[in-house]
């Protein structure tokens, strides 16, 4: 997997951008958390699609990151979280035991 690491608010225009030309995905993960470690295991296991940009946000070490995510997306905040997003909108957000790449590949626009 190769993740892209959001630690910057300002990084979140640049995604919105970005996911004009391409689907963006962003997971939030919490690093105590254990259900969060299966849940990126299983992304990372998984075989990266070539045309997905993935974004990777530590939670704990950037809350008000997060918090921006939940209110621009117009999602509620999870952990973990996983949201697809295209052309600036999130098409489908998912969290927990559900986070699966396949899911996120079924909900391509």
């Amino acid at each position: 997997m190769k993740w892209k690491t959001i630690t910057e608010e300002k990084q979140l225009d640049d995604i919105i951008k970005e996911s004009a030309a391409k689907p963006v995905v962003i997971y939030k993960h919490s690093t105590t958390c254990p259900v969060n470690a299966d849940a990126k295991n299983r992304l990372e296991h998984a075989e990266q699609p070539d045309n997905i940009d993935f974004y990777y946000l530590d939670l704990l070490a950037y809350r008000s990151i997060s918090n921006e995510i939940a209110n621009r997306f117009k999602v509620t905040h999870k952990s973990p979280q996983v949201l697809l997003i295209q052309n600036g909108e999130c098409v489908y957000n998912e969290s927990h035991m559900k986070i699966e790449m396949q899911a996120i590949l079924n909900h391509l626009k």
